[in-house]
C-alpha cells in the first residue's frame, strides 16, 4: 500500500508512469501496427518489421544513438500521414488493442495513488494520438508525450517535441511548478534506463520490470524493483476497484503516433542482437 490519503493542506503530489512495459506488456504503437496497415498507413512488409521489432522490444530495447537514428527516420516516414485517420484508427482498435495487455499491478497501483489524492501522469515517448486515449482508458489526470507538427491536417514529418529522457523530467519539472506539485513527495515508475532523470527528480522512484541496466542502478540506488506480469482486461478486474473515466489533460500532445511506429520499425531493421531498452 501506499500510505495515507494526502494532507490536502501540504503541496500537491503526483505519480509518475512510463507507460511500455511499465502500464501495459507491450510497446503502444507497434500494437497498432495491424491496424495501421488496414488503414493504408503502412504496407505488409512494414507490418512484419513490427511484428519483429514488437519481439525485440519484449526482449530488450535500444540505445541511445539508436533511439536519436530512431527519431530522424520516424520523421521521414511520417511525413503526409493524416493526423484524423491515426485518431480515428486508435479509437476504433483501442479497447480491442490496449485493454488486454494492461497489467493488472499497474491498474491498481493508479487506483491507490488516486485514493491517496495524487495526481496520475503518463510519461510517455510515443505519441499522442495513441498516448492521450490510452491515458482517458486508464483514469490518468495528464499525458505527456511526444509531439510532431501538423499542418493542413497532415505529419510534416518535424518532431516538434521529444518525450525521451532528460525531456521527461524537463516537462515533470514544468508540472511541478504549474500545478504546485512538491516532487521529494512525488513517485515514479518506468521499466527503463533512459528515465533515470525522470525517476531521479522524485523522492519516491520505482524500477518496473527494469532493463538490466535499470536494475543495476535501482539496486545500487535502494530503490523498489517491482515485477509486474498479471495483464488484464479492465472489466475483468473486481468492480469496486474498476477506474471510473477522468478527463486527461494533454501536455504536451498532437503526437505522432505514426512517427513512434515508423522509428521502432527503422530500428527493428538495423538491430541484430540484445541490447537493454533505454
Amino acid at each position: 500500500m501506499l500510505g495515507v490519503v494526502e494532507n490536502h493542506s501540504l503541496p500537491r503530489t503526483a505519480a509518475f508512469f512510463d507507460l511500455d512495459k511499465t502500464v501495459i506488456a507491450k510497446s503502444s504503437t507497434l500494437t497498432f501496427s495491424k491496424s495501421f496497415y488496414q488503414g493504408g498507413l503502412i504496407n505488409r512488409r512494414a507490418v512484419l518489421r513490427t511484428a519483429y521489432a514488437q519481439f525485440v522490444f519484449l526482449a530488450g530495447g535500444a540505445d541511445h544513438e539508436q533511439m536519436e537514428r530512431m527519431r530522424e527516420y520516424l520523421s521521414a516516414l511520417c511525413r503526409g500521414w493524416n493526423v484524423e485517420q491515426v485518431r480515428e484508427i486508435v479509437a476504433e482498435t483501442l479497447h480491442d488493442l490496449i485493454d488486454p495487455i494492461i497489467y493488472d499491478e499497474a491498474a491498481s497501483l493508479i487506483e491507490e495513488h488516486h485514493t491517496a489524492g495524487r495526481d496520475v501522469v503518463i510519461v510517455s515517448t510515443s505519441g499522442a494520438e495513441v498516448v492521450e486515449p490510452i491515458g482517458e482508458l486508464l483514469g490518468a489526470d495528464r499525458v505527456v508525450a511526444t509531439r510532431m507538427v501538423v499542418e493542413n491536417g497532415v505529419f510534416t514529418g518535424e518532431v516538434e517535441y521529444y518525450a525521451y529522457g532528460p525531456t521527461k523530467a524537463e516537462a515533470i519539472a514544468e508540472l511541478a511548478d504549474s500545478e504546485g506539485y512538491d516532487l521529494s513527495r512525488c513517485y515514479a515508475y518506468s521499466d527503463s534506463a533512459t528515465d533515470l532523470p525522470m525517476l531521479e527528480s522524485v523522492g519516491h522512484p520505482h524500477a518496473v520490470n527494469p532493463s538490466r541496466a535499470l536494475r543495476r542502478e535501482a539496486a545500487a540506488r535502494g530503490w523498489p524493483i517491482l515485477s509486474f506480469n498479471k495483464p488484464v482486461r479492465l472489466k475483468q478486474r473486481v468492480p469496486s476497484l474498476s477506474m471510473p473515466p477522468r478527463p486527461v489533460l494533454a501536455v504536451a500532445a498532437a503526437v505522432g503516433a505514426a512517427a513512434a511506429t515508423a522509428g521502432l520499425m527503422w530500428y527493428a531493421s538495423r538491430r541484430r542482437a540484445p541490447y537493454a531498452r533505454i
